[in-house]
């Protein structure tokens, strides 16, 4: 008698787990550098194009355009992602406290120094909202020579926006604002270099 209640009881949770995996957001699962599973529900970005942290390949060519923000720099003036069309942007998530952040800056901004004047642009939204606070950010910039524009999201909608939860994240943005790429990790010069040369080749 116990055997078949068991058996039942196990049946009926078979089924419910099936019934809430059918019935919930697929979820894509990152690893990050200290070994934290990080969640992403999927959304409308879907349709972009996804690397991991050692490719640059394109697993789609469907093109979505990044959803429009205002956002105020170190100096308190505001900054849409608009101001940027016409140029190739490679839109930065990032916070101080993450190492892989750190890794990477020192390449973006010889990326940038290199590339500013041809029609590329690095825009950094710090995730302010999960960071230690803006003179913190503004420490960070001064620590690392950054020099391209720095954007306080203070209030984290543009990361609930751009589903972020993993750091750092970039989207790579063609001249008319259309998604190229989403890389979930830190980039090096490179991998930069060969994104841009693909967009530029096929403009």
């Amino acid at each position: 008698m116990l055997k078949k209640f068991i058996s039942i009881i196990f049946i009926l949770i078979l089924i419910f787990v099936i019934f809430f995996e059918e019935n919930t957001f697929n979820k894509t699962v990152q690893v990050n550098e200290q070994g934290i599973l990080n969640e992403t529900p999927k959304n409308s970005y879907d349709e972009m194009t996804e690397t991991s942290l050692t490719g640059s390949d394109k697993i789609s060519q469907t093109v979505t355009f990044a959803p429009e923000f205002t956002l105020t720099d170190l100096s308190g003036a505001d900054v849409k992602l608009s101001d940027f069309k016409g140029k190739i942007v490679i839109l930065n998530f990032w916070a101080t406290w993450c190492p892989p952040c750190r890794e990477e800056m020192p390449a973006m901004q010889k990326f940038y120094e290199q590339n500013k004047e041809n029609g590329i642009e690095i825009v950094a939204v710090n995730l302010t909202n999960i960071d230690n606070g803006v003179q913190a950010v503004e420490s960070f910039v001064q620590d690392y020579g950054l020099t391209f524009p720095i954007l306080l999201d203070k209030d984290g909608v543009v990361g609930n926006t751009y589903g972020i939860l993993t750091l750092p994240t970039s989207y790579i943005l063609d001249p008319k604002g259309g998604v190229i790429q989403k890389i979930i990790g830190p980039m090096n010069e490179q991998m930069m270099t060969e994104i841009v040369n693909s967009i530029q080749m096929d403009e």
